[in-house]
């Protein structure tokens, strides 16, 4: 199994921490989304919408999209609830993960590692991306102050694919000690078996 992806994409890093808990070997194979290096003819006939994590399986199919990557792989396993409910309970927070979080949680904390890279429209949308933001982690918070987990009260891919990009939104400008349930999340999150830090390639 092949995983193309880039060290400090929060996506990627969402397979990376999956496979560790799984204890999954993989081969990985480095991509630098922002030197363009998913816009290659050879990336774009592998995944035409020129994304990673990219995973390319033992018998040749091609799993693109982070979210979609971590249900496949965690079929069968603890990390992918029994009960229909509270599998539609985990995909609704994947879902509101990148839908209502990503696109503006990691994008800011991309754009100030990576001004150079932005556009004019881009840089038009930079003044709303904190407010927006800071309205996913409320979300967050007043999930996890009732609830230590967000579906089936433990651990599943829906924590692996929040915490991904959530415990580096200070990176982005975020300030985490707005939010005492996250941090306290946060900590329950590095606690797990197989947990490996973001920078662990």
């Amino acid at each position: 199994m092949k995983l193309y992806d880039y060290a400090p994409s929060g996506n990627g890093y969402k397979v990376r921490l999956l496979l560790a808990h799984l204890g999954l070997p993989y081969e990985r194979i480095e991509v630098d989304s922002n030197a363009g290096e998913t816009r290659t003819p050879a990336f774009l006939e592998m995944n035409a919408n020129a994304k990673i994590p990219t995973v390319v399986l033992d018998d040749g199919t091609v799993l693109p999209e982070s979210n979609a990557i971590l249900y496949y792989f965690a079929e069968g396993t603890p990390y992918l609830p029994d009960k229909r409910i509270d599998r539609a309970q985990a995909l609704r927070w994947m879902f509101f993960e990148q839908y209502s979080h990503e696109p503006y949680i990691a994008v800011l904390r991309n754009w100030l590692h990576h001004p150079d890279s932005i556009t004019p429209e881009q840089q038009a949308r930079v003044p709303d991306l904190p407010r927006r933001g800071a309205h996913a982690l409320e979300v967050m918070e007043r999930q996890l102050a009732a609830e230590p987990y967000f579906a089936a009260g433990r651990y599943t891919i829906a924590d692996i694919a929040l915490y991904a990009y959530t415990h580096v939104a200070g990176e982005g400008g975020f300030d985490l000690k707005k939010y005492p349930a996250i941090l306290a999340w946060i900590g329950r999150v590095e606690a797990q078996p197989g947990h490996v830090p973001l920078d662990r390639v």
